[in-house]
């Protein structure tokens, strides 16, 4: 659990003697904080039976200054034990030991060891504990000769940990009786199975789901109906036909369910029961809301010790309790296992056999909330707008399969009869080539840098705005379903977050500084303390600098690589290497090898960098948290994997400096070349390794190894085989088996390796038209992997609210604009798509690409080598060079300026930035009037949404003109009741009661 570190020192300070509680004050020192209708919950204490306190727990030392007759203490408690110790009800599942009452939420604690004394808490005991400690001491020192010596230090290390634990035991008793107060109902299971946990059972009773479900305005199904009429539209039609195309690949969850029908929704209110289905009050508070409602309750739920006031998220970062947690609804296996909703989901959901099958997303919603519904709904449009851009990326990759022996200028290259001779690719060790030794790579690289491609980067462009699009559709229409229309900054305001442990401590600290002596409690109390940006600013200043550091970290590795290519590079050149054409493949393929590898150990290094940030911090609520940890998170991680991936797109190659003059760095480092067909073959592979290498180690491999090696290690610790093992998994209890499950840690991390793969999808999609596709298979696979770990691995989570998915949505919108830019940029500048336009069209004397090699290649004379940069062995050829080439626009050593960019270099300059300009801004346009072109909310949706407006209207009206009528009769009754003629009797006082049985 995050924070203990905190939440120990916050027991230091909590114990503190000055701030400790006088002995003959209330030891119920909790108040209940924003519960509604107080004076009806201070009537809504249980009549619990009470199980007396164990001996060897109720044991004090003899010592004790204020000795009291404990021997009526007792804790509540349900008797759950026959006098033998067997269970009264054996019913296994998640109910309370009478078998009736459902286990909403459970709280977990550590119990001490049963040979291990209870003492009496420091509070109360600091004399006691030196007066023992002291006594201990003479003992020792008496019996030396018997026993060996121990240090006191550890003597009284120890006793403090009993004082702390001890000290536990009553906020937990104090948190529990206050708990209580609110109506819930407990349950204590210190015979458990798993040595050392305790577990404290909670149930929300009828009563109480009524009030907190009218508190929090949870929106509840009504008894009136409607039927969904579909648009009569034509992309509602087209949708329609999909849908009952696809009627195979849909789970098959809820076949009863009529899908033309809905019910109206409205906040529950105790007033307004008649207008709910409480026929079956077990079933209309699904284990989800109740769970959430217990929850709820718990974080109002607040226990004052002198001057620190502790809430849930107190305690649990304070040790007093060591987890929280809903219980899944039963087993997934065996022949026992009763049908369930998580059964169902294993079934259904959590296979791999069911990949081809659209996921059961309303069924997810119901057990696990809409946030973590709206996740998996998310990822399921991306994987399926992930199929058409697979589809043409293949086709893309296959055109240029097909046409690379009709591309002239790889045959140019091939042409041994050019007998191009080539400058030395380093100094000394690397000699003259021949350009047809790049025939490979020439070939290879058309694959991925042909007219294609250009298409295919708009295409990409345009599916990015239409995959924003479809999501948003997709979100309104799950609001619909889901009744989250209402869902507004209203109820996120009511239902924000309550403030960190971490934050109370914090400001309980200021607190205390700012406290003036002089002012009573009461009054102190209402001075508002938080923290200001003056208290956080060291934390930010700490944030600024430690990121910065990190990404001029991600710089310098990735030039180390650089420097690792230039030197294996030169080494292998002289080396007695046979094969010297494979040396640049060689070199490309262990670069990127190493890039991923660092890419991987520094992704987890910088989230947890990013998380000890963070806490610094010290936000407020949990939200706050999560925010900005994202935002810390993905800018490293981003830095990260982009950086290498950036380097080979816009700057290898560029910062070289040309034969006699090159550029060097570190001392006798001379900058990289790219190959004569361009940096774009080793940004493909740089790409290919990284996407690939990081779905299949980082984002599987890690899923599916990690929690089977740590079974196995567990199996392997452990003394019982796998019958045994068995067994005792069959005997255990839903909340034991829960105990054992991992605990959720948020849907970041899912978000975040989605949100960086979509950033290798469209960023520079152009060098690598398989992106889609490699992506495509992972996130098959990853669906199925993340739903088994929801459904087998992880303990339930809080079901939360959420009607979008929040920043993410802001950060895929920026990087698919960021996407038209890169890529832009790689056509224009990272490819030879620009330079071969230009050719044709300007400088071709036939119009076609013949010579376009030969216009790409400048001269140089080899007499004018900088000393100590010429080839060792110049003759390596047979022959000897005066003249070699080199790529690049420069004019020609006979020219009058020699060496000099050449005018060509300027018009390939202008057509590149033209290309740039033009590019962006007509992908912009095509992409703004898509987006205006189609609505965020389906006609239909809006439709509905407006009908079931009308509806709820005119079921108030009739509700109230049923009042009115009813009012009516009351009135006629009470007419009937008077005396209606003036030489009747006089009228009786209006107050005197009716008597009349009848009236005529």
């Amino acid at each position: 659990m995050e924070g203990h570190d905190v939440g120990n020192e916050l027991a230091r300070s909590v114990n503190h003697p000055d701030s400790a509680e006088e002995p003959g004050s209330s030891s119920l020192a909790c108040e209940h904080y924003g519960s509604p209708q107080q004076e009806v919950t201070a009537t809504m204490r249980r009549n619990d039976n009470y199980l007396p306190v164990p001996g060897e727990e109720k044991s004090l030392d003899v010592d004790f200054v204020n000795t009291k007759d404990t021997s009526d203490e007792s804790i509540p408690m349900k008797n759950r034990y026959a006098d033998d110790g067997s269970p009264l009800y054996p019913r296994q599942g998640p109910y309370f030991s009478d078998g009736q009452r459902r286990v909403d939420y459970v709280l977990t604690y550590h119990i001490q060891k049963p040979n291990s004394i209870r003492r009496q808490s420091s509070r109360f005991g600091d004399n006691n504990f030196i007066r023992r400690l002291w006594r201990s001491l003479n003992i020792r020192s008496r019996g030396a000769e018997a026993q060996p010596k121990e240090d006191p230090e550890i003597a009284a290390q120890e006793q403090r940990t009993d004082y702390h634990e001890d000290d536990k035991r009553f906020r937990r008793e104090e948190f529990e009786e206050n708990i209580r107060e609110t109506g819930l109902e407990l349950e204590m299971d210190e015979r458990t199975n798993i040595p050392g946990i305790g577990f404290m059972k909670v149930h929300a009773p009828w009563n109480v789901l009524c009030r907190e479900a009218e508190f929090m305005k949870l929106k509840m199904p009504t008894k009136k109906s409607y039927e969904v009429k579909q648009g009569s539209n034509l992309v509602e039609k087209i949708r329609l036909f999909i849908h009952k195309v696809t009627a195979p690949l849909h789970p098959e969850v809820d076949p009863n369910r009529p899908q033309s029908v809905k019910f109206l929704s409205h906040p529950f209110s105790r007033e307004k029961q008649h207008l709910f289905d409480l026929s079956d009050r077990d079933k209309f508070f699904d284990s989800k809301t109740r769970s959430s409602i217990v929850y709820e309750v718990l974080k109002r739920t607040r226990c004052t010790r002198a001057t620190y006031s502790m809430g849930i998220t107190s305690l649990l970062a304070n040790g007093v309790y060591t987890s929280a947690y809903p219980l899944h609804d039963g087993d997934i296996e065996g022949a026992n296992a009763e049908p369930n909703d998580r059964k169902l989901l294993y079934e259904q959901w959590a296979s791999y056999s069911f990949f081809y099958k659209y996921q059961p997303i309303g069924l997810i919603r119901k057990y696990f909330g809409e946030k973590v519904g709206l996740y998996f709904a998310w990822l399921g449009v991306y994987t399926q707008m992930l199929i058409p851009a697979a589809i043409v990326g293949v086709i893309v990759f296959l055109y240029g399969c097909a046409t690379v022996d009709d591309n002239i200028p790889s045959m140019e290259i091939c042409d041994p009869r050019h007998n191009i001779t080539m400058c030395p690719l380093c100094d000394r060790a690397c000699s003259y080539w021949k350009l047809v030794t790049a025939c490979g790579t020439a070939r290879a690289s058309h694959l991925f840098d042909n007219p294609a491609t250009v298409f295919f980067s708009i295409f990409m462009a345009l599916w990015a705005v239409l995959f924003m699009e479809h999501w948003k559709r997709r979100q309104m229409r799950l609001n619909y379903i889901w009744d989250l229309t209402g869902f507004g900054e209203e109820e996120q305001e009511e239902h924000k977050d309550h403030n960190r442990a971490e934050y109370e401590f914090r400001v309980m600290r200021k607190t205390i500084r700012k406290e003036n002596p002089t002012l009573k409690r009461e009054e102190s109390e209402k001075v508002k303390v938080k923290l200001t940006c003056t208290d956080r600013l060291p934390a930010y200043l700490t944030t600024v600098v430690t990121m910065v550091f990190m990404i001029v970290v991600t710089f310098a590795i990735v030039f180390g690589v650089i420097l690792y290519r230039i030197s294996i590079k030169a080494a292998l050149h002289m080396s007695t290497y046979s094969d010297q054409s494979n040396i640049r493949a060689t070199v490309k393929g262990t670069a990127a090898v190493i890039n991923l590898v660092v890419i991987i150990i520094l992704d987890e290094v910088y989230g947890a960098i990013a998380r000890w940030l963070t806490t610094l911090e010290v936000p407020k609520t949990d939200k706050s948290f999560e925010d900005r940890l994202i935002f810390k998170t993905f800018i490293l991680k981003f830095v990260n994997a982009f950086t290498p991936i950036v380097y080979l797109a816009f700057f290898r190659g560029r910062l070289v400096g040309r034969p006699g003059n090159y550029l060097y760095v570190v001392g006798s480092y001379r900058m990289e070349e790219c190959a004569h067909a361009g940096c774009l073959m080793e940004l493909c592979i740089q790409l290919c390794i990284t996407m690939l290498g990081k779905q299949l180690i980082q984002n599987n491999l890690f899923e599916i190894g990690i929690p089977k090696l740590k079974k196995l290690l567990r199996r392997r610790k452990s003394d019982l085989d796998s019958k045994q093992e068995e067994e005792l998994n069959r005997s255990l209890h839903r909340h034991e088996k829960d105990h054992i499950l991992g605990p959720f840690v948020g849907l970041s991390p899912e978000y975040m390796e989605m949100i960086i793969q979509f950033g290798m999808v469209t960023l520079f999609v152009a060098s690598f038209p398989l992106a889609p596709l490699f992506a495509l298979l992972n996130n098959i696979i990853e669906i199925r992997l993340d739903a088994k770990k929801f459904v087998m691995e992880l303990r339930r989570p809080i079901a939360a609210k959420a009607k979008d998915i929040g920043i993410w949505y802001n950060l895929l919108r920026g990087l698919s604009k960021v996407a038209v830019i890169v890529n832009a940029f790689v056509i224009s500048f990272t490819s030879d798509f620009i330079p071969r336009l230009v050719y044709q069209y300007m400088f071709s004397v036939d119009g076609t690409m013949h010579g376009f090699v030969n216009h790409t290649l400048s001269y140089f004379n080899v007499s004018e080598f900088q000393p100590g940069t010429d080839p060792l062995q110049p003759l390596h050829l047979g022959y000897s060079v005066e003249i070699c080439r080199y790529k690049d626009y420069r004019e020609p050593p006979w020219s009058s300026t020699p060496y000099e960019l050449s005018k060509e270099f300027w018009v390939v300059l202008a057509a590149r930035l033209a290309f740039v300009v033009v590019f962006q801004n007509v992908v912009m346009l095509m992409s703004d009037f898509v987006d205006w072109l189609i609505p965020d909310i389906p006609k239909d949706i809006s439709l509905q949404i407006h009908k079931e407006k009308i509806l709820m209207v005119e079921l108030f009206m009739k509700e109230e003109q049923g009042k009115r009528l009813a009012a009516r009769d009351n009135h006629n009754q009470d007419n009937c009741n008077s005396p209606s003629s003036a030489n009747q009797s006089p009228p009786r006082p209006r107050s005197r009661p009716a008597s009349h049985a009848n009236c005529c």
